[in-house]
């Protein structure tokens, strides 16, 4: 799923080379992708990009005259920059992975495609961003927020850290992947109890999480969007690398199973050495 980091990323390539030019159409491909029918689709042609920024992990197109498509990709979906398409015809719907097309004025544009067959990836033309739900109900920014509301955050929800730290109402834009990468920069197990810990935990969570997704934001930026999964694989230290040596002490990087996803962590940097059980109804090390 992209994340903060590479939401920004594409953000700013957006801001380089799409700002300034006009939108010749927008063509949906998925009608279950586009949340919203007022305005329609139709209403952002003749209107030039302005800008482009995030909340959270939803991507903010701005257009001219107060227009914004807001895009949340989900878990599979993607935003794919073409200098040029193969054709003008319109997209046919329900034909292949695009969900939704902006065709620019100099024959380039971009896509917001999805793979599987889930087909979560959610759009929505609006004329002021507080009109996207989820965007409504996000918590403060991940990667600016200081320390003494990052700690008000945290507490305000009782539960194990790695699920309070990817809920979007709590901080605005970590999930399954960087939350991750987070805990163990962090050195703190994924199931400890937010109520239980200390000032100095997390000092060293908000610490960890500025640092994390920071640096993953400065790798991202001035990366093409196809290059950004790439980038982000190659910056990763626990997750998605189940079995492999962990790259501060050595120790065999284990993961946690559950019906929909999983969880990466080192258990000497983590757990105090101690594997926790794989099974989200077992015993856990807190």
């Amino acid at each position: 799923m992209p994340e903060l980091p590479e939401v920004e990323a594409l953000a700013g390539y957006l801001r380089e080379r799409a700002v300034g030019r006009c939108v010749e159409r927008v063509e949906v491909a998925a009608i279950s992708a586009l949340k919203t029918y007022d305005p329609p689709p139709s209403a952002v042609s003749g209107r030039a990009v302005v800008g482009a920024g995030r909340y959270g992990k939803f991507l903010d197109v701005r257009f001219d005259g107060g227009l914004h498509l807001v895009v949340h990709l989900a878990r599979a979906g993607w935003l794919h920059y073409r200098e040029a398409f193969p054709s003008a015809a319109p997209l046919r719907p329900g034909k292949g992975p695009v969900a939704l097309r902006v065709r620019l004025d100099d024959g380039s544009g971009f896509d917001l495609t999805e793979a599987g067959t889930q087909k979560k990836l959610a759009a929505y033309l609006v004329t002021d961003p507080a009109q996207v739900p989820g965007v409504a109900k996000l918590g403060p920014d991940a990667v600016g927020v200081d320390l003494a509301t990052f700690t008000e955050r945290i507490r305000s929800r009782r539960g194990q850290v790695k699920g309070v730290l990817t809920d979007q109402a709590v901080l605005a834009g970590v999930g399954n992947a960087y939350s991750d990468e987070i805990l163990h920069a962090a050195k703190l197990s994924p199931f400890a109890l937010t109520d239980r810990l200390t000032d100095d935990q997390l000092a060293a969570l908000h610490g960890a999480t500025r640092a994390v997704l920071g640096d993953a934001v400065r790798r991202s930026m001035g990366q093409r969007a196809a290059e950004l999964k790439g980038e982000k694989r190659s910056g990763l230290k626990v997750h998605a690398r189940t079995g492999l040596p962990c790259p501060v002490c050595g120790d065999t990087v284990r993961e946690v199973s559950f019906a929909d996803s999983s969880l990466q962590y080192c258990p000497t940097c983590q757990t105090g050495g101690r594997p926790l059980a794989d099974r989200r109804l077992s015993r856990l090390v807190r």
